[in-house]
């Protein structure tokens, strides 16, 4: 078996306009809405960082620039959290931001797809596996999904990876649907993708679910893709066309643990509600809360 290359890089696709939960993304980024008290990107940029990636890229659009100061330090905040002794507060928002040189922005200009989104990052990914992870998809687990990928690659010897999910039948045709070789096995090969497959014809009922690590000859397949699904570069079908290479396999990690869609805004108030249910300090409250409006 081959020595991988350590996956280094993640790519996060931020340039969506969050149309779903408008107003109230008019002006704020659908990335900076919070879960609890942390933006969803930066509750994604964790489970990356745990995972071990190095260089955080951000593919933005036009109104995202909130994004980037986010990932950086705010002088004048952090002097006043210095002087009033708010040591604690001080040291939490430290301790999530990324080092100097650490974080990238590229711009999508135009809505065109993940597909498109993905090969703006071509760049500054460079001749190496990445990591990809959608910002929307919280998953909640005791280990990080990320993490439970990165070891199935190193194990593996390489490869292409596809976190997926169990979805009921009846809701297959909605997803991205793989088909493996072992569906009850945590790493299986894929033997087929499908981008929301007509009902009933679903090779199996594992859908992808927004975290991935790929290889760079994604890129120029990418680059030549054409218009898929709702006339936009589908990464899905690029993905088909990479996984007919026998060099090139693909591989499903089967995620155990909950998954939010903080796309939608029934995912976003669960996230919240299971976020804010796990944190000591607002656990017993929020308990008595919600008994007393049921």
């Amino acid at each position: 078996m081959s020595k991988a290359k350590r996956i280094r890089k993640a790519v996060f696709p931020v340039a969506g306009l969050g149309t779903r939960f408008l107003p109230a993304t008019k002006a704020v980024p659908k990335e900076m809405l919070t879960v609890v008290d942390k933006p969803v990107i930066q509750h994604v940029v964790n489970e990356a960082r745990a995972a071990g990636i190095e260089h955080f890229i951000f593919v933005t659009g036009r109104g995202k620039a909130c994004i980037e100061d986010h990932f950086d330090h705010q002088f004048e905040l952090e002097a006043t959290l210095a002087g009033k002794k708010k040591t604690k507060e001080l040291e939490e928002l430290l301790s999530e931001l990324p080092g100097a040189g650490e974080t990238s922005f590229t711009r999508q200009q135009a809505p065109r797809g993940l597909g498109h989104a993905v090969w703006c990052a071509r760049d500054l990914v460079g001749d190496e596996p990445f990591a990809l992870l959608l910002p929307d998809m919280l998953h909640h687990g005791k280990t990080p999904c990320l993490q439970e990928m990165v070891d199935a690659y190193a194990q593996t010897g390489g490869g292409n990876f596809v976190a997926v999910s169990p979805v009921p039948d009846d809701q297959t045709h909605q997803y991205g649907i793989v088909g493996v070789e072992d569906r009850a096995a945590k790493v299986s090969r894929i033997t087929t993708m499908v981008e929301k497959p007509p009902k009933g014809t679903a090779p199996s009922n594992l859908h992808i679910t927004g975290r991935y690590i790929l290889e760079p000859e994604i890129f120029p397949l990418l680059a030549k893709q054409e218009a898929g699904a709702g006339g936009e570069i589908q990464l899905t079908d690029a993905m088909i066309t990479l996984s007919q290479s026998k060099a090139n396999p693909f591989h499903a990690v089967r995620f155990d643990g909950t998954i939010y869609d903080c796309g939608s805004k029934i995912g976003f108030l669960l996230a919240n509600v299971a976020y804010g249910l796990e944190r000591a300090d607002l656990s017993a409250e929020l308990r008595r809360a919600i008994k007393e409006m049921l």
